[in-house]
C-alpha cells in the first residue's frame, strides 16, 4: 500500500515537471461516450494547437487525458463529447493503474498531429466515401490529392494517405458490365483518359499503375496509408501487374496480355498475394482476393467481424489501431467487402476477422520505413451501398464502432514512436 502511494506521489511530480496543468480533461472512449467521433476530432485539434494528449490503450475503450483549458472544455460540450475534469493526483492514480505490469493496458503519447491527404477525384462521383465524411464529421482538417500532385511528388508534404474508393487496374471499377451507357460513367471515362493523355500516358490503366507505384515510395519513405473497398485489392493488383496489360479491350482499346496470370510479380505487392484477376470485363470483381457475395446466404444480423485483442504493452501499433469501445463489428458490403484469408501475405497482421467464414475485414503491415492498413467494405454504416444512394448522415451514428476504426488509423501517426520489446 505504501509503495503504491509512493508511486501516485512519484507520478504526479513528474506531471508536474514536464509542465502539465494542474487539471486534467479525461475522455472516456467506453460505452458511457456520448460522441466517440467527434472526440477524435478534439483530440486531434488539440494535438494541432500545439498540445500533447495521452492515450490510454484498452482502457475504458481507449480513452483519451489532456491538459485542461476552458476552451477545450467548452469545445467538448457544444460538441456532446463527455469529458471530466480530474486533478493531477486523479490522473497520476489513473496512469498507475493502466500501467500496472499485469494488466493489458497502456499510455502512448501523442505529440503532433498528422497532415493528411484524401486520394479522391476532383469530380464528383455518384458515391461517397467514408473517411471523408468521418474527417468532415469530426472537424479535422485534410487537403484533396488526386493523380497529378501523386506524380509531382506532393505526398512528401503528407503524413497520412487515404485511397478513395479507387480502381488503381484502369478499369473504371468495372462497371462497364452493367452501367456503360450511364451519363456518369461515359463522363467519367472521357475525363480519366483526358488525364491519363495530359500526364504523358498512352491509357488511363498505364496512368493508375504508375500511381499506385508512386504511393507504393511513398510508403516506404515513411508515409502512414490507409484503405478501404476497392483501394486495397486494386492497388496491390496494380503493383503485381506493373509492365503487364490486365486490362481487357473495352477498358484500353487493346487485348490483354494472355499470359496475365504468369506474369503477375507478387513480390511488388503489399498485403496480398497468389492471387488471380478476372479476365472477363463484365464481371464486377478484378480479382479472388474478395470474398464473394453472400448477401443472400447470410442473415444480416448474424454478418459481423471481431477485432482481436493484442497486447498493449508489447505490441502497440495493432492496439492502437483496434481500440473500441465493443469488440465485434457489424459487417458491411463494398466493392471490395473482405479478404480471402489464404490470400493474404504471412508478414501481414490480422486486425480483424469474421469468425468461421475465413473472412478478413482488416489487416495492417509495414513496408520500408511506413505503414499500410487496409479496411474491407465501403460504408461502416450503410449495409449495401450501392451507386446514387445519399451519404450516410454521421450525426445519427455518433458512436459507430465500424467508424472508429477508420479514426484510429487517423491518431496513430501521432504516437510517439517506442523501441519495440521485442
Amino acid at each position: 500500500m505504501l509503495l503504491r502511494t509512493l508511486i501516485i506521489i512519484l507520478i504526479s511530480l513528474f506531471l508536474s515537471s514536464t509542465g502539465l496543468a494542474q487539471q486534467q480533461l479525461f475522455i472516456p472512449m467506453d460505452a458511457s461516450q456520448t460522441n466517440h467521433l467527434k472526440a477524435y476530432g478534439i483530440i486531434f485539434n488539440n494535438l494541432q494547437d500545439g498540445n500533447s494528449s495521452k492515450w490510454l490503450l484498452n482502457y475504458k475503450g481507449g480513452s483519451f487525458m489532456t491538459d485542461y483549458s476552458d476552451e477545450l472544455l467548452r469545445t467538448c460540450r457544444l460538441k456532446n463529447v463527455k469529458a471530466t475534469v480530474i486533478s493531477n493526483k486523479e490522473a497520476a492514480k489513473i496512469i498507475t493503474e493502466v500501467e500496472q505490469p499485469n494488466s493489458n493496458t497502456s499510455v502512448t503519447k501523442l505529440d503532433k498531429a498528422p497532415k493528411i491527404a484524401v486520394y479522391t477525384p476532383k469530380q464528383a462521383l455518384p458515391w461517397d466515401d467514408a473517411v471523408t465524411l468521418a474527417l468532415t464529421y469530426a472537424d479535422i482538417e485534410f487537403d484533396k490529392v488526386w493523380d497529378p500532385e501523386v506524380l509531382n511528388g506532393k505526398l512528401s508534404k503528407y503524413d497520412w494517405l487515404h485511397l478513395h474508393h479507387e480502381d488503381f487496374t484502369g478499369q473504371y471499377g468495372k462497371f462497364w458490365g452493367s452501367s456503360k451507357n450511364q451519363p456518369w460513367y461515359i463522363k467519367q471515362v472521357r475525363q480519366m483518359e483526358a488525364m491519363a493523355k495530359e500526364l504523358g500516358y498512352e491509357s488511363v490503366s498505364k496512368e493508375k499503375k504508375a500511381v499506385a507505384a508512386k504511393i507504393k515510395e511513398y510508403v516506404g519513405n515513411g508515409g502512414f496509408m490507409f484503405s478501404m473497398c476497392s483501394g486495397t485489392d486494386t492497388f496491390d493488383i496494380a503493383l503485381a501487374a506493373q509492365g503487364v496489360d490486365i486490362a481487357p479491350t473495352p477498358y484500353d482499346g487493346d487485348p490483354m496480355d494472355p499470359n496475365v496470370q504468369q506474369k503477375l510479380n507478387f513480390k511488388n505487392t503489399l498485403a496480398f498475394t497468389d492471387f488471380k484477376v478476372s479476365t472477363n470485363p463484365a464481371e464486377y470483381e478484378h480479382a479472388n482476393i474478395d470474398v464473394p457475395v453472400q448477401i443472400n446466404e447470410v442473415d444480416k444480423s448474424l454478418d459481423f467481424f471481431t477485432l482481436f485483442e493484442f497486447s498493449a504493452k508489447w505490441d502497440p501499433v495493432p492496439t492502437m489501431l483496434t481500440q473500441n469501445h465493443v469488440s465485434s463489428i457489424r459487417g458491411f458490403y463494398g466493392q471490395t467487402t473482405a479478404f480471402q484469408k489464404d490470400k493474404i501475405k504471412e508478414s501481414v497482421v490480422i486486425l480483424g476477422e469474421s469468425p468461421g467464414r475465413n473472412m478478413v475485414k482488416y489487416v495492417h503491415g509495414n513496408y520500408g520505413r511506413g505503414t499500410f492498413t487496409f479496411y474491407a467494405g465501403h460504408d461502416p454504416e450503410d449495409y449495401t451501398h450501392r451507386v446514387n444512394d445519399p451519404p450516410t448522415d454521421l450525426s445519427l451514428h455518433t458512436s459507430s464502432p465500424g467508424y472508429r476504426l477508420i479514426l484510429n488509423n487517423i491518431l496513430f501517426p501521432a504516437a510517439k514512436k517506442k523501441k519495440r520489446k521485442t
